[in-house]
């Protein structure tokens, strides 16, 4: 018998490898679906490649690859037999060979667990049980072996070690502070050297405030920190943003890597940055010492109701990893909006095709299998209680229901590389759905229909006014998110809360206990009103008078997006330096009418500022030498230049732009592009009068259009063959080039079909094509009058703690989604809530 066994697995044994240290070994879940081996079919893992497949997708995997050889995982779940001691732990056979799979709390002490592992070879489904030592080859048992004592793909990720192990800073013990009297506000940062309010670093030894690296996915900053500490050589920085009661984000530009400062508490104080104010619980949930908080999370929770559970294809919960709510409220309601369930679920047998070998490391098949998990009803099945069903499962198997899935493979793959989203700590809800939106637009050319984040995509018009010139200038931008502002001034309930305050301070000055706050209830109107009133521009040259001048700027909708997602701006810095959320109750509308935000453009009787460029710039020379720009090489800022190249602007143009600008940072030098991507020079090299060198200039880029800009006007509806004859027409540049096409309607009667769309990002999907390709704007406008379906609540007093749930409207009622728990809501608080999601009317 050894021997047929051994002359059977000859032929495969080329296939059959051993994992070495970096391989991800999914022997849990599978690839395609949620799968394990407590499904019916078990899972089967691939002994090359070492994925997961469930009996459904397996086949799929054998006839793409051709591998036959598999190991075959099943768990069976009986119930206990009569007398057994409740609470013990699961009865497990060959429980050496098998693995540690998550055992259900709730039943785990009504069932016994028997595993069982065997080799499967297709197409015949040969199966050989293990453990069979004797009988299979050694390098056989071995692969075996260390498949089923692998770690967890995972390991980085599990609620207890979600992060990479970080190593205490040689350089915190004895880390030098200046004496220099900079003291942080609590808001309101910028970096030091340009304009940048995003990724900024306090250095821990002068205070400084730079910003960071530029990333590819578009954060970033110049990169002013690290240049700042190869002029001072000062080690220690702190994210600004992260600083929570439990630490902060500390990096190291000595040793290269994030570290622990043990002494950051100490060395934040210096600056008078107090963080250990708020105590947290071992969960990771703000310790709720003051009424307030507990009736909001008794609020926004509806505990102590009876609320009914929901069952079925669109009410599956999600298991919670350890602070990952904020994932799971925003894919419960991304997953209601019909346009992302066509793309991903509809499309799901076309994705799955056409996925890469590795499925768990592309974005399209991940999502259209959190759809599917979410929208099928397979893992929302309600208890059975029929004694005829009873009396027939009896006779069957019995094993637990499922109960919500784990976006475990998910979250690994949207968090790769992000500083934020790949920690364990709780983060925005906000920020996710941005990060998520901004993924879906680069990967949705493998969708092969819609780009479903379209329907989230408006226009805002910009007017600024030079206040003593009164004359204005107009632009636009794209954004998906209406940030809607807390007009707390216009609380119904001002006069209860300015004594409130009154009593509080008394009562900390004789140090009594504090009275029982009171939250603020502002009406929606007053909030409307105060996003629809002009802001105060800081540092505004006026071109009309050539100088600095107070300005001011109002933003209009220049379209309408399908649905309009509505952010509440409730959290803030206190003036003691620690995060926390507005108390306030804001009765939003169910139907909203913003027709008359609508953008009206420039008026007749308005006068455009002068298309006139900010002078050039020069800063001091340190060293007390004098530059002379005529002779010099312009003093250009590379990292600005690439940043705006990376947005697809032609790089000729972003080198004039920066060098126009001073090199003042990105967002100036983005201005002088949009005012002068029109004139006919702009993709021309940059000359500078008395500098001959300039004439040379860099090498001109190839007009070969990139294919990531391609790839993204496709995912609009446009043609392959329209995108690039568009971007060859207008030097790469993607604003230039949609309109291109707009003005250019015959040319797509002469263009082909799409075909061999370069891989984009290791996303094979890029190779399905669209059977038609419909031609539509960048934006859906449509009238503004919209009707609440859905919002996501948070719980606790910062983004970096506490808990989110979201609110669904779906066949008329509403529904809470609470992590894995899905029930029908009684009270919907629709006051609470921080992401507001509104659709179209008809």
């Amino acid at each position: 018998m050894a021997a047929d066994l051994g002359e059977l697995l000859v032929p495969y044994m080329p296939t059959i490898r051993v994992p070495k240290t970096g391989d991800r070994v999914y022997r849990s879940e599978c690839a395609f679906s949620y799968d394990s081996p407590e499904s019916d079919g078990g899972l089967y893992v691939c002994m090359s490649t070492f994925l997961g497949f469930g009996r459904e997708h397996i086949e799929r995997h054998y006839r793409k690859t051709g591998q036959c050889v598999y190991m075959h995982l099943k768990r069976h779940a009986r119930p206990k037999a009569p007398g057994a001691c409740g609470g013990t732990l699961p009865k497990r056979k060959n429980g050496k060979v098998f693995l540690d799979l998550e055992i259900n709390s709730e039943s785990s002490t009504d069932y016994e667990y028997e595993d069982e592992v065997k080799l499967v070879i297709f197409p015949d489904h040969f199966e050989i049980p293990l453990p069979n030592i004797e009988e299979l080859p050694a390098l056989v048992t071995i692969a075996c072996d260390a498949v089923l004592n692998s770690k967890s793909p995972y390991v980085k990720q599990d609620p207890d070690s979600w992060e990479e192990e970080l190593l205490v800073s040689k350089y915190a013990n004895n880390l030098a502070q200046l004496d220099n009297g900079v003291r942080i506000p609590p808001s309101g940062w910028k970096c030091a050297k340009c304009e940048m309010r995003e990724n900024l670093w306090l250095n821990l030894t002068d205070g400084s405030i730079l910003c960071g690296r530029w990333f590819f996915d578009g954060r970033g900053g110049n990169g002013h920190a690290l240049e700042h500490h190869k002029q001072m050589g000062y080690p220690l920085a702190v994210k600004l943003g992260t600083i929570t009661p439990d630490g902060a984000d500390v990096y190291s530009f000595e040793e290269e890597e994030a570290v622990i400062d043990p002494h950051i508490a100490k060395h934040l104080a210096h600056f008078g940055i107090d963080m250990l104010q708020m105590n947290k619980t071992e969960n990771g949930v703000m310790d709720n010492v003051v009424t307030p908080r507990i009736t909001e999370w008794e609020i926004i929770q509806e505990s102590g109701m009876k609320l009914k559970p929901m069952y079925g294809p669109g009410y599956t919960g999600i298991k919670n990893l350890g602070n990952s709510c904020y994932i799971s409220s925003v894919m419960q309601i991304i997953f209601s909006i019909p346009e992302f369930q066509r793309a991903y679920v509809g499309n799901l047998p076309r994705i799955f095709d056409y996925s890469p070998l590795d499925p768990t490391q592309d974005f399209n098949t991940q999502m259209s299998k959190v759809g599917h998990g979410l929208l099928s009803g397979q893992f929302s099945k309600p208890p059975v209680k029929s004694e005829l069903i009873e009396q027939v499962m009896r006779e069957e198997e019995h094993k637990p229901l499922p109960r919500g899935v784990t976006l475990r493979m998910f979250k690994g793959l949207l968090s790769s590389g992000h500083p934020e989203f790949s920690s364990k700590r709780q983060q925005d809800a906000h920020e996710f759905l941005l990060h998520l939106v901004n993924l879906v637009e680069r990967n949705s050319v493998g969708i092969g229909t819609e780009n479903p984040s379209d329907v989230f995509r408006f226009l805002v018009e910009e007017r600024t006014q030079c206040c003593q010139s009164r004359k204005v200038r107009y632009s636009q931008r794209v954004d998906h998110v209406m940030q809607l502002p807390v007009a707390l001034e216009a609380a119904t309930n001002r006069e209860e809360l300015i004594a409130h305050e009154v009593k509080r301070k008394e009562a900390e000055t004789a140090k009594r206990p504090t009275p029982e706050p009171v939250r603020a209830r502002v009406p929606f109107s007053a909030c409307l009103q105060a996003f629809s009133e002009p802001d105060n521009v800081d540092d505004f040259w006026s071109s009309a008078l050539q100088a600095k001048s107070a300005a001011i700027k109002t933003s209009r909708f220049a379209s309408f997006p399908e649905y309009l997602i509505v952010q509440i701006k409730k959290f803030t810095f206190g003036l003691d330096w620690v995060p926390k959320k507005l108390d306030v109750s804001i009765d939003m509308p169910d139907l909203l009418d913003i027709n008359h935000l609508r953008a009206a453009g420039l008026q007749s009787q308005e006068e455009e500022l002068p298309d006139i460029a900010p002078p050039i710039v020069i800063p001091d020379d340190s060293k007390g030498h004098t530059r002379n720009q005529y002779l010099d090489p312009p003093d250009i800022d590379e990292s600005s230049v690439m940043q705006l190249a990376e947005m697809g602007f032609p790089l000729e143009a972003c080198r004039k732009a920066v060098y126009y600008t001073g090199s003042m940072g990105a967002e100036l030098a983005f201005n002088w592009i949009i005012a002068h991507m029109e004139e006919p020079d702009f993709a021309e090299p940059l000359v500078i009068p008395g500098y001959e060198g300039a004439a040379a200039g860099p090498v001109m880029v190839d007009n070969q259009p990139p294919e990531e800009i391609v790839a993204l006007i496709i995912s609009m509806g446009f043609q392959r063959n329209q995108a690039i004859q568009a971007l060859k027409a207008t030097n790469n540049n993607l604003e230039r080039a949609l309109d291109w096409i707009f003005s250019h309607p015959d040319t797509e009667e002469e263009s082909e079909s799409v075909s061999d769309v370069t891989d984009i990002e290791n996303n094979s999907n890029a190779n399905i094509v669209s059977e038609t390709a419909p031609e539509g704007p960048r934006v859906r406008d449509g009238h503004g009058r919209y009707e609440l379906f859905g919002f996501i609540s948070h719980m606790g007093t910062s983004t970096m703690s506490g808990h989110y749930v979201c609110h669904i409207k779906k066949d008329g009622r509403w529904v809470i989604y609470n992590d894995h728990k899905v029930c029908a809501s009684e009270q919907p608080p629709k006051d609470l809530g921080y992401i507001y999601f509104y659709r179209r009317m008809p």
